[in-house]
């Protein structure tokens, strides 16, 4: 199994509650398509697509090297996702 980290751009002005389960799903996505998370991180973020905050969340996860594919796929059409990028990290 390889190691990843997947870093996603939560949407500041949202609920709390509706930040939460965005990164809630991302999570079930990683697990969906076989990768066992082994941390979660959360950050604030500089300026986006105008917006002035945001929130960072890296998401540490170990999987085959097909699951950043998939996950990405999944990730690219998620609501309140600035932005996200898929890295495999070095062992």
């Amino acid at each position: 199994m390889n190691k990843y980290e997947l870093a996603l751009v939560v949407d500041a002005k949202i609920e709390e509650d509706a930040r939460v389960a965005t990164v809630e799903k991302a999570k079930d996505y990683v697990t969906k398509f076989g990768g066992t998370i082994t941390e979660v991180e959360e950050k604030l973020a500089y300026e986006i697509q105008h917006m002035k905050e945001g929130y960072y969340y890296f998401i540490k996860f170990d999987g085959e090297a097909t699951v950043p594919g998939e996950l990405e796929q999944a990730v690219r059409i998620m609501d309140n996702v600035l932005r996200y990028l898929c890295v495999r990290q070095e062992a």
